[in-house]
């Protein structure tokens, strides 16, 4: 490792510092990469214009819509983001009752600036996804707009898409599904620790909001006890839990996300019986399970279990069970002989690893197709004449930044940087004088 990489790898330490001469190759490879998978970088001037257009007055494009839509501002609302995030695109909030839980997810209303009227619904179409490498991001759509009108910031009013679910208390299944058009005004923005912090000492809420009424400590825990609940549930029906000492905070945002993404793909499927971008993942076959379960069998200090026949719980409870160390080898050994999942018009297959018969995408209309086609469709039940096209367009662009990724890494790895420390810290261009 060079030297001013290894100067860049200590935690708490700020960005990854290069120098010039270094910095020069990095975007010499990022071009010879974007070049070789396809990877369109820049807007087209016509798309960055209709983006920066309709950020000019946010507000009283919201005051023309209230009319039309579920006004949910008194809601307590939230968002929960790495610490770094740059866009808030995902709300959630709660209500237990005697009778049910009903779970409101709300998604920054992309397709309200975003349809197929736009240059940018164009545009998005062809990349297909945001590509993410270490310190450096291609958007699916212009950053203007997750950075204002399709970024639920705390206290100012935002265009969202719900997803108002009301669940049996006991079984938490669905009892109805209603999804709408809405406004809401999130009350604070947590970061993933700050979320950690509420749940450990709920007095922490009065430095996170303006208004003192807001009882978030209380909201925050009643979605961890709804989101572990669903978690374990989850792992008891066979879905695969490939970190399986995730924290709370994350927990909460991936269970909340996969109840509305299924919710959403249900009334697709069976209440309106519409073809979408469903996502739909295959299973290995046995002898490739063998493989994946003999090799973690193999590894030092490692047991698999014999007692369940689903090779997916007998690896969800080798995982809880295994030492820290050998976690990554046996999530590359269960990766390994994994088919890639990919977009399909028939949802019929079902999705393996979440163990879900019918599954799709819905809660990320900034930065995948499929979640951006998909809001159209719920909201208009008009499907894209091409849409098998879609699905395979958008299936072979993710594997390309699949690819592009890990090949960056690694050349990021050959000049001597650590490629989670760029990816976690960012870099910085430094004098080599300094």
């Amino acid at each position: 490792m060079s030297d001013q990489a290894e100067a860049g790898t200590a935690e708490g330490q700020g960005p990854v510092e290069i120098d010039e001469e270094l910095a020069r190759h990095l975007a010499n490879k990022r071009e010879e990469l974007f070049e070789k998978f396809d990877i369109r970088d820049d807007f087209p001037p016509a798309v960055r214009q209709e983006a920066e257009e309709l950020t000019d007055d946010v507000q009283s494009e919201v005051e023309a819509e209230l009319d039309d839509r579920q006004d949910l501002r008194e809601m307590t609302t939230w968002t929960t983001d790495p610490i770094d995030a740059q866009d808030f695109d995902d709300a959630i909030s709660i209500d237990v009752r005697d009778d049910e839980i009903v779970l409101w997810v709300h998604i920054a209303d992309v397709t309200h600036y975003v349809n197929p009227e736009t240059e940018m619904w164009s545009e998005a179409l062809k990349r297909a996804n945001t590509v993410y490498l270490p310190a450096y991001t291609i958007h699916m759509l212009p950053p203007v707009l997750a950075e204002t009108v399709c970024s639920l910031v705390p206290h100012e009013d935002r265009l969202a898409h719900t997803v108002e679910m009301h669940l049996d208390p006991e079984t938490l299944s669905y009892e109805t599904i209603d999804i709408y058009k809405s406004v809401i005004r999130s009350d604070a923005r947590l970061t993933y620790a700050q979320a950690e912090s509420l749940l450990d000492d709920p007095e922490s809420a009065d430095d996170l909001l303006e208004d003192p009424e807001v009882d978030l400590a209380t909201k925050c825990e009643q979605v961890w006890d709804l989101a572990d609940r669903l978690h374990e549930q989850r792992k008891e029906d066979g879905s695969l839990v490939l970190n399986p000492r995730r924290d709370r905070a994350h927990t909460i945002i991936e269970e909340c996300m996969l109840k509305a993404n299924k919710a959403v793909t249900h009334t697709l499927q069976w209440d309106r019986g519409l073809e979408a971008m469903y996502r739909v993942h295959p299973q290995p076959t046995p002898d490739q399970w063998n493989e994946a379960l003999q090799e973690i069998q193999d590894l030092d200090g490692v047991s698999v279990s014999a007692s369940h026949e689903d090779p997916r719980k007998a690896v969800n409870e080798t995982l809880e069970e295994a030492p820290e160390r050998q976690l990554n080898q046996i999530q590359r050994a269960v990766m390994k002989v994994m088919p890639r999942a990919k977009y399909m018009s028939d949802p019929f297959g079902g999705h393996h690893a979440l163990n879900f018969e019918i599954y799709g995408h819905f809660t990320s209309p900034i930065r995948r197709l499929s979640d951006l086609v998909n809001h159209w469709i719920v909201y208009t039940d008009e499907v894209p004449a091409d849409l098998g096209d879609l699905c395979s367009h958008a299936s072979d662009k993710q594997k390309d930044a699949e690819q592009c990724e890990r090949e960056y890494r690694q050349f990021l790895e050959e000049v001597g940087l650590d490629p989670a420390a760029v990816n976690n810290r960012g870099l910085e261009v430094v004098d080599g004088d300094d």
